[in-house]
């Protein structure tokens, strides 16, 4: 009798497992069927926006010249700095192997974009077919097919690129659409997720999570510090009187996790404490909240290479190289997207390039918001300095200096 009850608990158990995968696996799916229509969209737009903005002055150019410098480093201090802390403080294997073990997916053979060397990686940039790219979930060809497609679009005459673009932006506001749609199942996704690693890994899943956060918390406050130093530097403004101009700003950012919100403060900290025209201030801070998000390729790149140290997955120059492209080239378009759109939008496409299994993805997607916060204000640090780098001028005496603050 014991023996039998001991078995249909067993037997109910693993009927739970299986459901909680399958109805995960689902809302992955679903999740996964908008990444390439949305990717090319918000990259065609996108690129059309800064190339418009860029065309408008000698101001805006510089911006976005600026923008893009800041935005490579950035990818080269988040493969960096990732791989550093990974070293540094390593995942511990038992409790991945907890969480990968309920977190199974399909364990399907996986390329290394690595292992054909240079000449494969450089052959994969312009895919022979685009459709096939697609269908292969070939995200770098894709990513630069539609690069050299958007810049293109910005030599036609405006009669016929004003068509094309409202075109590919309701395509994207479509697929933002049918993301909002499964989000709104998030709940049970995540949840049915979360039960199958739960019922499989028990509580030793909880502390990888727990380490995740920090690490990719991490890099992210080594940005913020970067970001800094850049504005002293480049900036040529003091320590001091850049870190009480962007302190209102980061408040704002804690509070709401929102760049958008931030902006009304962040003009009037760089207009009246960094010593940035109004001209520049006006023009150069709503530019990069619209098209510049420094934190996108770090944290991103980080939560790539953390699910690549889960998995015990090699990470290849090749491979590396590809990550940091297209971090560097989502990044562009997938700014202004909420925060959960934006972390599939964003990281799925680059863990697609590295060859990296997405079925973690919803767990870490769980445990966002405290990234998310380290996000924003790193945005808005860089966003100021920007401004303050854009301006070009010896930084005028700070207002505040007199007061003793």
């Amino acid at each position: 009798m014991t023996r039998s009850r001991t078995a249909a608990v067993l037997s109910s158990l693993s009927l739970q497992v299986l459901a909680a995968l399958v109805a995960g696996q689902l809302w992955l799916n679903a999740l996964r069927m908008t990444i390439i229509p949305l990717v090319f969209s918000l990259l065609v737009t996108g690129i059309a926006s800064i190339a418009d903005a860029a065309a408008t002055g000698r101001l805006a150019l510089k911006a976005v010249w600026v923008f893009a410098a800041l935005l490579v480093g950035a990818t080269l201090y988040g493969v960096l700095v990732s791989q550093g802390l990974h070293v540094l403080w390593p995942i511990d294997p038992d409790g991945a192997r907890l969480l990968l073990a309920g977190a199974h997916g399909d364990a399907a053979v996986r390329e290394n974009l690595g292992g054909g060397g240079l000449a494969a990686f450089l052959t994969s940039l312009a895919p022979s077919n685009p459709v096939r790219a697609a269908a292969d979930d070939a995200i770098l060809g894709i990513v630069v097919f539609a690069i050299v497609f958007g810049f293109a679009a910005t030599r036609l005459p405006g009669r016929l690129r004003q068509p094309m673009t409202v075109f590919f932006e309701a395509v994207a506001e479509t697929m933002i659409v049918i993301v909002h749609w499964v989000l709104r199942a998030a709940p049970i996704g995540v949840f049915a997720l979360s039960l199958g690693v739960g019922l499989r890994a028990g509580l030793g899943a909880a502390g990888v999570l727990g380490h995740y956060i920090a690490l990719v918390v991490l890099s992210l406050v080594g940005l913020i510090l970067l970001t800094y130093a850049v504005a002293v530097l480049w900036g040529r403004v003091t320590l001091p009187r850049f870190a009480r101009a962007a302190a209102p700003a980061q408040v704002v950012a804690f509070s709401t996790q929102s760049s958008l919100a931030c902006l009304p403060v962040m003009v009037e900290r760089a207009r009246d404490r960094l010593g940035v025209s109004a001209a520049t201030a006006g023009l150069v801070l709503p530019l990069a909240v619209a098209v510049f998000r420094i934190t996108s390729t770090v944290a991103n790149l980080a939560v790539c290479i953390y699910v690549a140290h889960l998995y015990g997955i090699e990470l290849s120059p090749g491979v590396l190289l590809a990550g940091g492209v297209t971090a560097l080239a989502v990044s562009v378009g997938t700014v202004g997207l909420p925060g959960q759109v934006s972390f599939f939008a964003s990281i799925a496409p680059i863990a697609i390039v590295m060859g990296l299994p997405l079925e973690v993805l919803p767990l870490l997607l769980a445990v966002e918001v405290v990234p998310d916060i380290f996000r924003t204000i790193g945005n808005v640090t860089a966003d100021l300095a920007a401004a303050r780098i854009v301006e070009g001028r010896d930084a005028t005496a700070d207002p505040e200096a007199g007061a003793g603050i």
